[in-house]
């Protein structure tokens, strides 16, 4: 499809349709639709992705952020209970999380098990972070540790993946609760559903 454009136009194309969820169709009419604007959306759009190149990832959580200190706002946070932690996969799963506003713990983002279940070695070493903080500052064991995965088939294997790995290190283990819809992701629920799903965990 993009045979027949500029080599700039051709380059962003096959960028944006590295992006998840884009393919080359569609990333082929929004390079088009940048070229088009008159309005400025290509400049926006490069200062913005400029930025990007400031953003830092938190030692603790390994969620992005733009503070000042290595650790993100949350984990920063001194009222938040840090021996609560749920560990999620997306950053999008903590910021749905965040929205219902009845979480007081902490988090730790693990990012996207493959469906193999195999963790990769940065994986790995978010864990390794994860027990170092849970055997350091809180001796040992966490008060709980909640697994924030999807309701679903690969989410309940990932879950019980993490929890072999997690539950000697903690007090007690659980699942969010139901109320989300099984075969559901974290990120598209709203929050009275996500809020009742961690009232009803388990």
């Amino acid at each position: 499809m993009t045979q027949h454009l500029p080599e700039p136009v051709r380059r962003l194309a096959a960028a944006l349709a590295e992006l998840p969820s884009i393919g080359p169709r569609q990333a082929a009419r929004i390079a088009l639709s940048l070229v088009d604007n008159p309005s400025g959306s290509a400049e926006a759009l490069a200062k913005a992705l400029a930025e990007i190149g400031n953003i830092k990832t938190c030692e603790r959580c390994f969620f992005i952020h733009q503070e000042d200190g290595k650790l993100c706002p949350i984990c920063a946070n001194n009222a938040r209970n840090q021996s609560i932690i749920m560990v999620v996969e997306k950053e999008t799963d903590l910021i749905s999380i965040e929205n219902t506003a009845k979480f007081p713990g902490r988090y730790l983002v693990l990012g996207p098990i493959p469906k193999i279940g195999m963790l990769s070695d940065w994986q790995k070493t978010r864990l390794e972070t994860l027990k170092k903080f849970i055997n350091g500052t809180l001796n040992g064991r966490a008060e709980e540790i909640i697994l924030g995965f999807n309701p679903n088939s690969i989410g309940d294997f990932n879950a019980e993946l993490i929890k072999k790995e997690l539950s000697p290190l903690a007090k007690k283990t659980s699942r969010l609760g139901r109320g989300l819809p099984m075969g559901g992701e974290i990120e598209f629920a709203d929050d009275d559903t996500l809020g009742a799903a961690l009232d009803r965990r388990n």
